[in-house]
C-alpha cells in the first residue's frame, strides 16, 4: 500500500492510496481527517472514488503545520566524509528543520539556485509519526510510527555551508522530493536494514543500510518528544549515507538536466529531475507520484 497527497481546485488535499501499478488513486478522507486517526484510515477498505494520477495534481500528504525534522550525520561513513572527517561522534543526534512548503514529489522538477554551483544529493528515509508523542520512551515513540517514505533531501551546499546553522541550505525551492507513505507495519523495523541508493544519470552514487544508522527513529523522537509535542503527520528524514557530491574529489554536484532516483528496500524509486533556475518562477510545477 502507498499513500499520497492529491490537491483539489480550490487547493484542498485529499488522501488517497494508490493502486499497485501507480495509474489509479482511490481516496480515503480529507488530509485533516485522514491526521486525525491515520492508522483506522490505513486500516479501513478503500472505498471512495478513484482518480487518474496522470490527470491529477499528486502533493505530499503533509499537513501545512507540520513539523519536519532531520538527522545530520546520522551514518558513521557520511560523518567521516568531507569537512567532518575526523570530528568526534556526537552523544546527540544533529538535527535542523525543513519547512513543509519545501517538500514536493517523485517527478516533480527541482531547479539550482542562481547562486549555487549545483544541487547534492542525499538519499534517505522518513518516518511519519501516527500519534501524539509527548516525554516518549524509545519504545512508545517507534510504536507511534505509522509509516515511511523514501526522501532525497537536496542541498544547496553553498547556502548551508555559509554558517553554523543549515535552515538556508536544506530549504530551497521544492528541495525535498518525498515518495509516497508506506505502512509502518509492511517495512519493519530500520534496524534490521533496508537497502538505500541513489543513482545520478544511471551510476549508483550511494549504496548503503539503514542498520548502519548513528540515531534511530525511536530514540531521536523520543528525545525530541521531551522538547516539543510532537503530533500525527510530523516527519522525521532519518539522515543520508555517505556518498555525497561535495565530498568527492573533485567535487560533483547535480545539474539542470540531470536526473537523481533514490531507491529504498520496499519504500519504492524517487526520481527526480533537475532543471535551471529560471524554472523558479516559470509557473507551478507538474507533480506526479512514482509508484512505491
Amino acid at each position: 500500500m502507498a499513500i499520497v497527497g492529491l490537491a483539489g481546485a480550490t487547493g484542498d488535499v485529499e488522501v488517497a492510496r494508490l493502486s499497485p501499478d501507480g495509474e489509479t488513486a482511490t481516496v480515503l478522507g480529507p488530509l485533516a481527517e485522514f491526521w486525525r486517526d491515520p492508522r483506522a484510515h490505513l486500516a479501513s477498505p478503500a472505498r471512495g472514488r478513484q482518480v487518474s494520477v496522470r490527470s491529477a495534481e499528486v502533493v505530499p500528504p503533509v499537513l501545512p503545520d507540520a513539523r519536519v525534522i532531520c538527522i545530520g550525520l546520522n551514518y558513521l561513513r557520511h560523518l567521516a566524509e568531507g569537512s567532518y572527517s575526523g570530528e568526534a561522534l556526537p552523544e546527540h543526534p544533529t538535527l535542523f528543520a525543513r519547512w513543509s512548503r519545501s517538500l514536493t514529489v517523485g517527478g516533480a522538477a527541482v531547479p539550482v539556485p542562481a547562486n549555487e554551483a549545483g544541487l547534492d544529493w542525499e538519499g534517505e528515509v522518513v518516518a511519519w509519526v501516527g500519534e501524539r508523542l509527548v516525554d516518549a520512551t524509545p519504545d512508545e515513540a517507534l510504536a507511534a510510527v505509522v509509516g515511511y517514505s523514501t526522501f532525497n533531501d537536496l542541498t544547496a551546499r553553498r547556502a548551508q555551508k555559509l554558517t553554523s546553522q543549515w535552515i538556508l541550505g536544506k530549504n530551497a525551492d521544492r528541495s525535498g522530493p518525498l515518495g509516497p507513505m508506506v505502512p509502518a507495519d509492511e517495512v519493519g523495523d530500520l534496524r534490521d536494514g533496508l537497502r538505500v541508493r541513489t543513482r545520478v544519470n544511471g551510476e549508483v552514487v550511494q549504496d548503503a543500510s539503514t542498520d548502519d544508522m548513528v540515531y534511530h527513529v525511536g530514540d531521536t523522537l523520543a528525545l525530541v518528544s521531551g522538547t516539543l509535542t510532537l503530533e500525527p503527520g510530523d516527519l522525521l528524514a532519518t539522515g543520508t549515507p555517505s556518498g555525497v557530491g561535495y565530498a568527492r574529489t573533485p567535487p560533483w554536484l547535480l545539474q539542470p538536466g540531470d536526473e537523481v532516483e533514490v531507491e529504498v528496500e520496499r519504500l519504492g524509486v524517487l526520481r527526480t529531475p533537475i532543471v535551471g533556475n529560471d524554472h523558479r518562477t516559470a509557473g507551478k510545477p507538474t507533480r506526479r507520484a512514482a509508484p512505491a
